[in-house]
């Protein structure tokens, strides 16, 4: 498997990314209505996103290379 298959990128890059958007969105709606644990939700959406981004660079630099 190649980083420029669809199912590498489906795998370890749509996905998470949209879990992580889900976990933003309902921090933010949260917040929206005050309620302010919805920081959490948005803190871990955007950390769980960081890694995504992290994972499809490190497995795409290793991938690349072989």
């Amino acid at each position: 498997m190649t980083p420029q298959d669809p199912q590498f990128l489906y795998m370890i890059l749509v996905l998470p990314s949209l879990f992580g958007l889900t976990l933003m969105g309902e921090g933010i709606y949260k917040c929206a209505h005050e309620e302010w644990s919805g920081l959490i939700s948005v803190f871990f959406g955007m950390l769980f996103i960081a890694m995504v981004i992290f994972a499809y660079l490190f497995f795409s630099s290793y991938m690349g290379g072989r």
